[in-house]
């Protein structure tokens, strides 16, 4: 029996683990080096034959890989793989918390897979826009690295006594940011060149006790073709000229003609280093590649490569359809219900107006026709209208739903969800005073 435990983690290692595999196992030699490769964290032999001669270098110092995958939008036949290496001075999490990394531009759509690596679960519209996306991540990243500056997720921060009446004239393209070693709030503003009225923006900012200081770094959101100032209330305990020297200082922010990262032409799944489990290789997967598959329980809605949302198996039928949209319309329109009851039958009743569009065929309730089963007040001779004149009666009635819904689908995640939609909106009815008339 082979021992699962042996992680070679180079390549004659890897070539070694092969041949034990072959061995063992009689299966071919090539399928015999991938198996190996896995055991190796790489994804096939090909992948190791790259990853792992540079693996003890590159652990050697900090750094972060970056991941994009794309398909392009006009010649969906051509798809790849871009991925950037970003040498660093200390480890990424050391220069901002996984939190608050969502925040800065750039990164809100990656996903942290391992201590080295993000991925990206859309696709790219196209390989450049691709590069373009990890190049603003990379300028985000080295402005915090150099800076020391972290996101913050205060919007009032935005403005001075946190009025949004009174904003920073001309600003565009802000973003905020704080010191994390005093609490000091700096915004950072990247309007076009030559679009701020300077004047005004002086006065402002003498009005409400602020700095504004004006770089010469080429900045994050668009380089060159934008300016980069950074503004901040007026204290004895910050220093805005040496924040100001400090991005002064900084390297010439990276563009995608200048582009120095990994393409592949393909979606073949990257492994970065320190993936050290199997739940890190999993991970590494983007949701974006993956093709969704029909299952005993369920569907998916779309087959498009990284559609999540998915249906459960089995049809109401239009008058099953017809029936629960009168249901949701009565409680709906009942009177005072709590806003969760609300919030919830409302996007329970989109959901199933989804899926009913699924359901029905070519023709069948056309236009307001279509409209009219969930949305559209209900009848006024509808015997649903009196029984939602109740507290009891609305229980009823979601109990009704429930048990319909249930009887005609299948169990699976979609359902469910729907499940405790309705009944959470009949928990938070019968907490409410009586509504009896």
């Amino acid at each position: 029996m082979l021992n699962r435990s042996v992680r070679p983690t180079t390549i004659d290692g890897v070539k070694r683990l092969a041949i034990e595999i072959r061995k063992k196992s009689g299966i071919q030699h090539s399928a015999a080096l991938d198996r190996a490769a896995q055991a190796a964290n790489c994804s096939n032999y090909r992948n190791a034959r790259r990853v792992l001669p540079a693996r003890a270098v590159m652990c050697a110092r900090p750094y972060v890989l970056l991941t994009i995958y794309w398909r392009d939008e006009k010649k969906p036949q051509n798809i790849g793989r871009e991925t950037l290496n970003i040498s660093l001075s200390k480890p990424i999490l050391h220069i901002c918390d996984k939190l608050a990394l969502k925040y800065a531009r750039g990164f809100g759509d990656l996903r942290m897979v391992a201590d080295d690596h993000f991925v990206c679960d859309t696709l790219a519209q196209t390989q450049v826009r691709a590069r373009e996306r990890l190049c603003t991540a990379e300028r985000s990243l080295r402005f915090m690295e150099y800076t020391g500056l972290r996101p913050c997720r205060n919007h009032r921060k935005n403005y001075p006594d946190g009025s949004s009446k009174d904003n920073l004239p001309n600003n565009d393209h802000a973003t905020r940011w704080i010191d994390p070693t005093i609490g000091q709030f700096i915004l950072v503003d990247e309007p076009y060149k030559g679009a701020p009225d300077d004047l005004e923006r002086t006065k402002w900012a003498i009005r409400h006790r602020w700095s504004i200081s004006k770089t010469s770094w080429a900045g994050m959101y668009n380089p060159y073709e934008c300016d980069l100032y950074i503004a901040t209330e007026n204290s004895p305990n910050y220093d805005l000229d040496a924040l100001t020297k400090k991005i002064n200082n900084m390297p010439p922010p990276l563009l995608e003609k200048n582009w120095t990262g990994e393409s592949v032409l393909s979606w073949d799944m990257f492994v970065s280093p320190m993936a050290d489990t199997p739940q890190d290789i999993r991970r590494a997967r983007s949701q974006a590649t993956v093709i969704p598959r029909a299952s005993t329980t369920s569907l998916p809605c779309s087959y498009k490569p990284g559609s999540r949302t998915r249906r459960p198996v089995g049809a109401l039928g239009i008058e099953g359809h017809i029936h629960a949209g009168r249901i949701i319309k009565a409680i709906l329109w009942s009177g005072m219900l709590p806003d969760g009851v609300h919030i919830r039958l409302s996007s329970l009743r989109s959901t199933l107006e989804g899926w009913m569009s699924f359901e029905i065929k070519p023709g069948e309730l056309e236009g307001s026709e279509f409209f009219d089963v969930y949305y559209h007040q209900p009848q006024e001779t509808d015997p649903y209208n009196g029984r939602a004149k109740s507290r009891d009666g609305i229980v009823a009635l979601l109990v009704e739903l429930k048990g319909q819904l249930q009887a005609t689908y299948q169990d699976c995640a979609p359902l469910r969800q729907q499940i405790r939609r309705i009944e959470m909106s009949a928990t938070l009815v019968n907490k409410m005073k009586t509504i009896d008339n």
